[in-house]
């Protein structure tokens, strides 16, 4: 089975939240028919917390079928696509062992880079409504990972998925997620992820804080 988008979700209800900001738009669910991605995401769709969401470094977010899928029996519910606030729902693609700064084509014409793991928050667990949410979302790590848009275009429910370039470090989001948890890391291949302009900007202050304190 080669890799595909199985739904393409944008805000569906801009959501009351008891975090800083007050509101949340994580509530995303799927649209019909072609949607245009732009610089900084798909048409239609928003982030009310702009400081820790969106902009050019995280332009989508991207998770896997199978994982929401598990997901939805561990839960005993269905795991709807965008029920994890993704943008992309997508099948056959091990979205968190993508290498950071990995470039697909989806579709015919958007072409993107992968930048960073999904970091979860409190949001997410009040969206999802699971007690201790955060820390069992973590300890998985099939964290899913953010986009950034190096051509736009337009894509569609159905439309394929090809990987275009990987480059040599072979850092995934899933090493980035777990080094930034205190897990296992590899120190050589971390830094020279961080010599190259892949890994969202955002992150790389956290990274290189993670990777001082082992030495």
């Amino acid at each position: 089975m080669s890799p595909s988008i199985v739904a393409v979700c944008v805000v569906h209800e801009i959501k009351r939240d008891a975090g800083i900001v007050g509101r949340t738009a994580i509530d995303k669910r799927p649209v019909d028919g072609p949607v245009r991605v732009g610089m900084l995401g798909l048409d239609g769709d928003i982030q009310c917390d702009t400081e820790r969401h969106g902009g050019p470094d995280k332009a989508l977010y991207v998770y896997a079928e199978a994982e929401a899928q598990r997901w939805a029996a561990e839960l005993g519910r269905p795991a709807r696509p965008g029920m994890f606030g993704e943008n992309f729902t997508v099948r056959a693609l091990a979205v968190t062992d993508a290498v950071v700064g990995e470039q697909w084509r989806m579709g015919a014409e958007v072409r993107v880079e992968v930048t960073s793991p999904r970091l979860p928050c409190t949001t997410f667990a009040r969206h999802v409504e699971q007690t201790r949410w955060v820390r069992r979302f973590s300890d998985r790590t099939d964290v899913g990972v953010y986009l950034r848009v190096l051509q736009t275009g337009w894509v569609a429910a159905g439309d394929s998925i090809q990987r275009l370039h990987v480059p040599e470090h072979r850092v995934t989001a899933r090493e980035v997620f777990t080094a930034l948890m205190n897990g296992p890391v590899d120190p050589d291949r971390m830094r020279l992820l961080l010599t190259g302009d892949a890994l969202a900007a955002g992150l790389r202050p956290y990274l290189e804080r993670a990777l001082a304190r082992r030495t």
